[in-house]
């Protein structure tokens, strides 16, 4: 037994050091760094840097410890978002001679090291906003050779420690788009190669750090549509009442006076309350010693006036408007006069007279009848230089232009406005010192007269075949005037001060519009356009700055 133990003796020391070595063996393979994965196919590598040709994607398998990135000749056209995140230690990346397009937002995001990055020899024609975002150690740009016509506004923003720039061999568009770039350049630290413009004519071959900015007018107006009112309407009047904001809506399909009252935190119009009118073509609303009425006229039936009882919070009939005087209105204008309420009702029929109303004690009465049998269609009130005027439109005759009488205490009949023989509607402005006078016409062209003292001259026709309705007003420093039609789109124009005319500025789709009103609504500046055949549109204006 003794010599069997001793036979098994080494045996065993050889099995223990073969499981020992094996166990040693699987330690170091434990600590044994892993291996780098190979270079792609259409790259050369080292350790730390990469060289890529014809590469159809950017590479995936290169190695993380990668500092340095070039693709050339690259067989795809767009770097998408998040594209190189895969290689957070990159410092310098060249992108340049491939086909590259479009860059997409973030495409260079998880980059924080990054110090260099050419673009250059590419087709690139736009960038994003967030092109850069994450380059918060990029010292050296080159966008240079590229197809860029104009850069986003504050592109360059998040490169906070950028030192040289690289735009040179970019066509570039030197509108409102570029203002932002050359103030930009004029304030930088960051060291820009000379770039020029290769457009507007004006500006071609010109250097673009010296465009002066004074040379840039970016800001510009629009009219969008803001809310729809489902439904038609003849004649829209805003209000104040108890420090809030009303509209009053003519709606005869509705057979009613609809109130609508601004909303300012929803920022939209909404339903206050209705008054009966089978036959509306005018609510005009009218705020006497704090109290509130509601002229009410109508085609059939009669005209009214209603008062709103803030104690019943509902409107009741105040009185009748004798139907003798007022047979077919067609047209409201209210206004005050030395300290007393008056209003004045166009009338349209053919026995029918313009009649004018004063407000006494409890009650409006009639005051005076006005330019009798004429078929009158529009009032306008003008209350310059200290002599109030009334001018009544009419499709059978010239307008006519009345002057208040003091001493009287009634409107006399001053001239007539003998270039237009038959306006439809009749409105005013003044631009400077000069007065003028915009009347359309139903058929042929609209025009705009300007007071000379002793006349009228025209200074303008615009086309409006089938325009019972215009309106010029005023929005901050823009002048624009409405002008609609029952045959085409509602034209816009803006007033052109160095010409002293409109020019044609926008085309609003409103369907046989019967009035239009600006309003002013907080910060919102609103311009109502009633149509007879469809709904009632509110458009707000809008201040668009080009160069953002």
């Amino acid at each position: 037994m003794a010599g069997l133990r001793a036979r098994r003796g080494p045996g065993r020391w050889l099995l223990a050091l073969s499981t020992l070595g094996f166990c040693l063996m699987l330690q170091v393979s434990a600590k044994r760094p892993p291996k780098t994965p190979p270079c792609p196919p259409s790259c050369s590598c080292t350790r730390d840097t990469a060289f890529c040709v014809d590469s159809k994607a950017v590479p995936r398998n290169l190695p993380s410890e990668v500092i340095s990135l070039t693709l050339v000749n690259a067989a795809f056209s767009e770097i998408q978002d998040g594209a190189f995140a895969h290689l957070p230690l990159l410092q310098f990346l060249l992108l340049n001679s491939n086909k590259f397009t479009l860059i997409g937002d973030n495409a260079f995001i998880g980059l924080s090291h990054l110090q260099y990055l050419f673009i250059e020899n590419n087709d690139i024609w736009a960038l994003s906003k967030f092109t850069f975002r994450g380059l918060k150690s990029l010292t050296h740009l080159s966008l240079a050779n590229n197809n860029l016509q104009t850069l986003p506004r504050d592109i360059f923003r998040p490169l906070d420690i950028l030192s040289d720039l690289d735009l040179r061999g970019n066509a570039l568009n030197c509108d409102c788009k570029v203002k932002w770039l050359v103030e930009w350049l004029a304030h930088t630290n960051t060291t820009v190669a000379p770039i020029y413009c290769a457009s507007p004519p004006r500006f071609q071959e010109h250097k673009v750090q010296d465009l002066p900015l004074r040379e840039f007018d970016c800001i510009t107006t629009d009219f969008v549509l803001y809310q729809t009112l489902s439904f038609s309407a003849v004649s829209a009047e805003p209000f104040l009442y108890s420090s809030d904001l009303y509209l009053a809506l003519a709606q005869p399909g509705a057979s009613a006076c609809t109130i609508l009252k601004w909303d300012y935190v929803e920022r939209q119009l909404r339903d206050y309350d209705k008054i009966p009118a089978p036959s509306a073509v005018h609510c005009k609303p009218m705020v006497v010693d704090s109290q509130l009425y509601v002229v009410v006229a109508q085609l059939f039936g009669g005209s009214y006036i209603y008062h709103w009882d803030p104690n019943t919070t509902r409107f009741t009939k105040l009185q009748d408007i004798d139907p003798q005087r007022v047979r077919k209105p067609n047209d409201l204008e209210a206004f005050r006069i030395d300290g007393d309420w008056y209003f004045a009702v166009a009338d349209s029929s053919k026995a029918g007279a313009t009649s004018l109303y004063r407000w006494h004690q409890n009650g409006f009465y009639s005051h005076q009848a006005l330019h009798a049998w004429h078929r009158d269609t529009d009032l306008e009130f003008v209350d310059g230089e200290g002599k109030p005027r009334l001018i009544v439109s009419s499709s059978s005759q010239a307008p006519v232009i009345y002057q208040w009488s003091r001493t009287q205490k009634q409107f006399v009949a001053q001239g007539e406005v003998t270039q237009v023989p038959d306006a439809q509607a009749v409105k005013h402005f003044r631009a400077g010192r000069d007065s003028y006078l915009c009347l359309s016409r139903y058929i042929g062209d609209s025009k705009i007269l300007r007071w000379e003292g002793t006349r009228f001259s025209e200074v303008q026709a615009l086309p409006s075949r089938g325009s019972l309705a215009l309106q010029p007003f005023l929005v901050g420093g823009n002048r624009y005037l409405a002008l609609g039609s029952d045959f085409s789109f509602t034209q816009i124009y803006q007033w052109d001060e160095g010409r002293q005319k409109f020019v044609r500025f926008q085309e609003l789709a409103v369907q046989a519009p019967r009035a239009f009103c600006y309003m002013p609504a907080g910060d919102a500046q609103l311009l109502l356009a009633p149509s007879f055949k469809g709904q009632t549109l509110v458009y707000r204006h809008v201040v668009v700055d080009l160069s953002a």
